[in-house]
C-alpha cells in the first residue's frame, strides 16, 4: 500500500530561527494542510506539509520525540535528524488538542514497533548464540564427526579430528567448510548490526549535545523573558504615576474654567456699568448742574474701560493659548494612555504563554 495519510489538519507553519534559535520564521504565507502519513511497509510514521510543491515540513516521528503546547493555539516539537524545531498555529485550541493526542499516538506507535523490531533482531541473534554455545558444551560422539551436527564451529570440527575414526577424514572436512561459510554469514550479520547499534549510539549522543543546546538556549530565553517582566512591572508603576499626574492636570483644568468663568461673569458686569455710563452721558443735557462731575466720573470710566478692555483681551489671548496648550497636553496623555494600554495587553499576552 505504501505511504497513507492517516490524519489531516490545517495550520500555519513555523520553524525555529537556524542562526538565534529564539525567534520564529514563519514558513507558510497562510493556513496549509499538515497531514500524518504512515508507511506500512517500513511501519513508519511521518509528519508532511506542502506550501504549493514545495515540502516545508518532512518529520519522521521518533519514541524520543514530544509535542509540546506553548499556548491555546499554538505546538512545537524538536526534529533531531532535521536539525530544526517546527512550530504550528491552529485557529482553535481543539485543533490543537487533537493534534497533539495524535502525535502522541502515532508516537506510542512507533514506540511499540521499534520494540518489535529490536525484539526480532534479538530473537535473530540469540538462537546463533546458544547454537554456538551448544557446541562447545556438548561432548564429542561419532555422530557429530560423521556431521549430523550442522551448527558445530569450524574450531570444534578441528580439535575432533584427532579423536575421528580414519576411514571418516575426508566428510568432516566438507561438513566443516560448509559451517564455516554459514558462520561467516553469521559474523557479517552480527557486524550489521552492531554498526546499526553503533550508528544509533551516535544518533543518540549527538540528539543529547543538541538537547543540551536547546535547553541552554531555552533557558537564556526564560532569562530574557524574566528580565522583560521586570521591565514591564516598572513601566506599570510608570503608568500609575502618570495617571496620578493626569488626575492632577484634571484637577487644574477644572479650577482654571471655574476661574475663566468668573472672568466671563465680570466681563459681563463691566459691559452693563459701561451701558449706564452711556446712559448717564445721554442724560447730561439734564444734568447740566452735574456735567462736571459727570464727565470726571466718564473719564474714570473710559480709563477704567481701556484698562479692562486691555485686561479683557490679555486674558483671551492666556485663555486661547491654554486652551491650546492644554489641547497638546490632552493629546500627548492619550498617546501615552493608548502605549500602556498596548504594554498592558502584550504583558497580558507574555503572562499566558509562559
Amino acid at each position: 500500500m505504501g505511504e497513507q495519510p492517516i490524519f489531516s489538519t490545517r495550520a500555519h507553519v513555523f520553524q525555529i530561527d537556524p542562526n538565534t534559535k529564539k525567534n520564529w520564521v514563519p514558513t507558510s504565507k497562510h493556513a496549509v494542510t499538515v497531514s500524518y502519513f504512515y508507511d506500512s511497509t517500513r511501519n513508519v510514521y511521518r509528519i508532511i506539509s506542502l506550501d504549493g510543491s514545495k515540502a516545508i515540513i518532512n518529520s519522521t516521528i521518533s519514541p524520543n520525540m514530544t509535542f509540546t503546547k506553548t499556548s491555546q493555539k499554538f505546538g512545537q516539537w524538536a526534529d533531531s535528524r532535521a536539525n530544526t524545531v517546527y512550530g504550528l498555529g491552529f485557529s482553535s485550541e481543539h485543533h490543537l488538542t487533537k493534534f497533539s493526542e495524535k502525535f502522541q499516538e502515532f508516537k506510542e506507535a512507533a514506540r511499540l514497533a521499534k520494540e518489535k523490531s529490536q525484539e526480532k533482531m534479538e530473537l535473530t541473534s540469540t538462537p546463533s548464540q546458544e547454537s554456538a554455545g551448544g557446541d562447545i558444551q556438548s561432548p564429542l560422539t561419532p555422530e557429530s564427526i560423521n556431521g549430523t551436527d550442522d551448527e558445530r564451529t569450524p574450531e570444534m570440527t578441528q580439535n575432533s579430528e584427532p579423536r575421528a575414526e580414519p576411514t571418516q577424514n575426508a566428510l568432516p572436512f566438507v561438513h566443516s567448510s560448509a559451517i564455516g561459510k554459514h558462520w561467516e554469514a553469521e559474523l557479517a550479520t552480527l557486524k550489521g548490526n552492531n554498526a546499526k547499534l553503533t550508528a544509533a549510539l551516535l544518533e543518540s549522543t549527538a540528539n543529547v549535545k543538541q538537547w543540551k543546546q536547546q535547553l541552554a538556549a531555552y533557558q537564556e530565553e526564560a532569562e530574557r523573558l524574566h528580565k522583560r517582566v521586570t521591565e514591564l512591572e516598572c513601566l506599570s508603576s510608570q503608568a500609575n504615576a502618570v495617571h496620578t499626574h493626569k488626575t492632577e492636570l484634571n484637577q487644574t483644568i477644572q479650577d482654571l474654567e471655574s476661574t475663566l468663568k468668573k472672568k466671563e461673569e465680570e466681563v459681563e458686569r463691566l459691559k452693563e456699568e459701561i451701558e449706564h455710563a452711556r446712559e448717564l452721558q445721554a442724560q447730561r443735557d439734564a444734568l447740566t448742574q452735574k456735567l462736571q462731575e459727570v464727565e470726571t466720573r466718564n473719564k474714570d470710566l473710559e480709563v477704567q474701560l481701556a484698562d479692562l478692555e486691555q485686561r479683557l483681551k490679555k486674558s483671551q489671548n492666556e485663555q486661547e493659548a491654554f486652551r491650546n496648550n492644554l489641547k497638546t497636553l490632552l493629546e500627548i496623555l492619550d498617546g501615552k494612555i493608548f502605549e500602556l494600554t498596548e504594554l498592558r495587553d502584550n504583558l497580558a499576552k507574555l503572562l499566558e504563554n509562559s
